[in-house]
């Protein structure tokens, strides 16, 4: 039966809105904000009334839970989990993990999130799902970050997704969904809901000043007359409208008050076990010798129920009842749960009840606790288990072992994204008596938190304490930090705030060599010595550490960052294929791994790769792979694979816009790699747009120690153009100088392609052209075909300029032909204008694209070309495979096509 609610018409239309359009296949997400008792659950209970044919699944966030990783989720997602295993592999296996039903690595927080996403499409292809959470504002944040995720990423599976909260500024994963504010009922329907609760007659005007002050609260209007006398009502009794959940919890205290003490003391057991277990309830009493018949008192007084679980009239009941109790009597009842409760099944609950029910330090539940902390931590849930540890610290007697769990949870709190929080705890662990290698885990810490804060600042001379700390303790982690030191030197670059890459390189050089290296270890043998001896003297180690990257299998998630590390060798050493494999194993294995966090560093230098090749359709599709994730993951990424495709593509107002707000940001956070790159987008910009002069600084800034810093060489190329063009031939003989230096000591033909080119601006009749000729010859056998375009672009600029205007006409057709396939549309501009000086009209044409389709649509269109399946193109997209399905329908109607052959073709 559906419930009437008063004064709701809109909210009940919207409500119907909803369903309706979950019933025609969309889906929606939605939530509920008010103050408590303003009618949120009445609506979820009017919602869950108007879904018939639907499965409706319920949850509600529970206080005393909130510190419990994936409560919440698992409470609702338990009655679906015989679906499990129609999902993929890595998302079976990460919700089993999440969920404690098997062991494994910690899964990713968003692999968990993708895999309830394809939970829930899986349970709505028998009939549409509602799943609706109450009090959400105490959700665990383990549950409520995954449950926010999979909200932004419902579209066409058929699932309702309804939260109710308090504040949205409690619960901030929710920020951004789509809202709908309950406020009081407006006057007439109060006064009707009013006079229903009231036993006897009331004043006309009595009756109104409860109205204004309660400000229509339907749970206010409904529960402050009980209790209250007649003259109490007839004397004017209004609610101290400032702190109104406080009147209601004095009304909801006033009907305890006569119930038997056995009764309260029932009561207060159902209120701090959040579960709803009518055995373990009853198991708890019988531990305190409480009667079956204790409970008759509460369900007649309207406050409890008990069938197949135990529900409370309103979770401010639940809240009421725990706080009304004394200190001492909470512990009581947490005792006799944790005692009730099953230490095989249910550890960590027991662990947590363990915890409320003692008040002195106490090491066997610290301990217990602890270990709790790793089986969350395990699962993923890395604010509980930083949780856990907390309260640890508090129950630890020994001053030893609580400064070792205080940088314990410091860890937890920092990989949960809460770096205040992991500073606090650190400077506890600091505080304490530590051992030398807990102390210098310690610094890397510190430093890690600094390099995630602020890439630019000290992190790199932290680091590098660190390292020097652990050498004597231990070798493997010295590396490991000597080797997130030089990172952190190399994106700090000329604004370095602290130790500079030549520092730590001696540093590296002479640390303690280990036996048997792997490849993380050959890389920062080779960077060692390449930023103390030079390029050319480290070229064949720096070679032979690349090649071992090929196979390279990170044995963690914390040393995903090593390939994307050796792609600054491979670029300094104009090594393209090295490059391209490194990018591509790079995004591969981050995919595989699930390791989000390491999957946008990755997804940028594959895109870098695709613009370098001229292959930007694919880099965009690879940009909008990475906004996706930043978008579903609130992770920043540098965007460094942004501005190479706005470079190239050439998009003026667009690309300036972008290059501005980085440059800005930067030289904020003092990363001078970050510099080097949006000033060598401006440079390349500029060069495209052929405004010379305006290229000219950027690509100074661009070029700025660049030898000594490791970043990309490709500053000097735009420099040797943009100072050429704009008749500084000295500065542009200078730069040529110094870029042959490099490219000589790769010998690559991407390396000796690009120098005869620029060599050949600064030249002039044959041997102007033989170096034309060369470099068009050596880039035509890379893959770097935006370079090889831009080769021709010059080679018939200068042809033209000779008065050769066949000729002239033959290399500016290439290199029109090529820049507009490509979509760099400053430099095709630039060639059609060089065409019509020669007395040639080009025809306007644009890039092959899949115009009628939109942006997700074409990217879909893409992966299914890749070879693709459904469900892989949906764990690519964060999106359910249902919607990818309902995508393709689209596609198929747009392009009048019947199946995935044709789209190949």
């Amino acid at each position: 039966m559906t419930p009437v609610l008063l004064d709701r018409h809109n909210e009940c239309a919207s409500v119907d809105r909803l369903i309706a359009a979950v019933r025609a296949g969309r889906s929606r997400a939605l939530v509920l904000r008010g103050e408590p008792g303003v009618g949120k659950t009445a609506l979820l209970d009017y919602m869950a009334a108007r879904a018939p044919g639907c499965r409706v699944e319920r949850a509600a966030g529970v206080q005393s839970e909130m510190e419990l990783a994936f409560a919440g989720l698992h409470q609702l997602c338990a009655p679906m989990l015989d679906r499990l295993e129609r999902l993929p592999g890595p998302q079976r296996d990460a919700l089993r993990t999440t969920f404690g039903m098997n062991g494994g690595p910690s899964p990713d927080p968003f692999l968990v999130g993708l895999a309830v996403l394809g939970l829930f499409a899986e349970v709505a292809e028998e009939r549409p799902l509602v799943c609706v959470v109450d009090d959400a504002q105490w959700l665990d944040q383990a549950s409520a970050q995954v449950l926010a995720f999979v909200a932004r990423r419902l579209e066409a599976e058929s699932v309702a997704l309804i939260f109710a909260a308090r504040e949205i500024d409690g619960v901030a994963e929710l920020t951004g969904l789509p809202q709908m504010v309950l406020e009081g009922l407006s006057d007439e329907p109060a006064r009707t809901l009013l006079r229903s609760a009231l036993r006897e007659p009331l004043d006309d005007r009595v009756l109104d000043r409860i109205v204004a002050e309660t400000r229509g609260n339907p749970l206010a209007l409904l529960e402050l007359p009980r209790g209250m006398t007649p003259a109490q009502l007839s004397g004017g009794f209004g609610p101290d409208a400032a702190a109104l959940p406080d009147q209601i919890e004095d009304s909801y205290r006033r009907r305890l008050a006569p119930l038997p003490a056995e009764t309260r003391q029932l009561l207060l057991v159902a209120s701090a076990e959040p579960l709803g277990d009518p055995v373990l309830l009853w198991r708890a009493a019988d531990l305190l010798g409480i009667s079956v018949e204790a409970v008759a008192p509460s369900v007649a007084s309207g406050l409890l129920e008990i069938g197949a679980r135990v529900q409370f009239h309103h979770p401010l009941v639940r809240s009421t009842i725990y706080w009304a109790a004394s200190a001492e009597q909470r512990r009581v009842a947490h005792h006799v749960l944790a005692a009730a409760t099953d230490p095989e099944a249910d550890p960590d609950r027991r662990a947590w009840h363990h915890a409320h029910a003692t008040s002195e330090p106490d090491e066997d539940v610290a301990a217990e606790l602890e270990r709790s902390a790793e089986r969350t931590q395990a699962r993923g849930g890395l604010a509980a288990a930083a949780a856990f540890l907390e309260r640890a610290i508090e129950l630890t007697p020994e001053p030893g072992r609580r400064a070792e769990r205080a940088l314990a949870a410091a860890h937890a709190r920092h990989h949960a994204g809460a770096p205040d929080a992991a500073l606090k705890l650190l400077s506890v662990a600091e505080a304490g008596p530590l051992d030398k290698l807990p102390r210098a885990r310690a610094d890397v810490l510190r430093a890690q938190i600094a390099f995630a804060v602020n890439s630019g600042g000290d992190a790199a001379s932290l680091l590098l304490r660190a390292a020097r700390q652990l050498e004597p303790l231990n070798p493997n982690l010295a590396r490991e930090t000597y080797l997130h030191a030089l990172s952190a030197a190399i994106f700090a670059g000329s604004l370095s705030a602290g130790a500079g890459v030549r520092e730590i390189a001696e540093a590296v050089r002479a640390a303690r060599q280990p036996a048997r290296p792997d490849p993380p270890d050959l890389l920062l043998e080779s960077l060692a010595v390449r930023f103390t001896d030079g390029c050319r003297a480290a070229t064949p180690m720096l070679r032979r550490a690349l090649s071992t990257f090929r196979g390279f299998d990170p044995t963690h998630q914390e040393r995903m960052h090593a390939p994307y590390l050796a792609c600054v060798p491979a670029v300094e050493l104009w090594d393209e294929e090295t490059w391209a494999a490194l990018t591509t194993r790079h995004v591969q294995l981050a995919r595989d791994a699930g390791a989000l966090s390491a999957l946008p560093f990755a997804l940028n230098g594959q895109i870098t790769v695709c613009a370098f090749a001229g292959e930007l359709t694919e880099a965009a599709a690879l940009l909008s792979e990475l906004e996706t994730i930043t978008e579903a993951t609130g992770r920043r990424a540098a965007p460094y694979g942004a501005l190479a495709l706005a470079a190239w593509r050439g998009r003026e107002d667009e690309a300036a816009e972008l290059i501005e707000a980085t440059l800005e940001d930067v030289v904020r956070r003092r990363e001078g790699l970050g510099l080097i790159f949006a000033s060598w987008a401006q440079a390349v910009l500029y060069n495209g747009l052929g405004r010379y002069a305006d290229a000219l600084p950027s690509a100074e800034r661009a070029s700025e120690r660049t030898q000594e810093m490791g970043a990309p060489p490709w500053g000097l190329t735009e420099l040797v153009e943009a100072a050429m063009r704009s008749g500084n031939a000295k500065r542009a003989a200078d730069a040529c100088q110094t870029l042959a230096s490099m490219t000589g000591a790769s010998g690559s033909d991407w390396a000796l392609g690009i120098e005869a080119r620029s060599r050949a601006l600064l030249s002039k009749g044959q041997p102007a052209e033989s170096a034309y000729r060369e470099a068009i010859d050596r880039l035509g056998r890379t893959r770097i075909r935006a370079e090889l375009a831009r080769a021709h672009l010059l080679y018939g600029e200068w042809l033209r300029r000779e008065r050769r205007r066949v000729d002239a006409r033959e290399q500016l057709r290439i290199a029109h032909d090529m820049f507009t396939t490509m979509g760099a549309e400053a430099f095709s501009q630039r060639a059609a204008r060089e065409l019509q000086a020669t007395g040639e009209i080009t025809r306007k044409r644009s890039p092959e694209t899949d115009s009628e389709l939109t942006s997700q649509e074409a990217h879909i269109a893409r992966l299914v070309r890749e070879g693709l399946s459904n469900p892989e193109i949906a764990a690519r997209l964060f999106i359910s495979p249902r919607t990818v399905e309902w995508h393709l329908r689209k596609i198929f109607d747009k392009l009048e096509i019947t199946s995935r052959k044709q789209l190949y073709r």
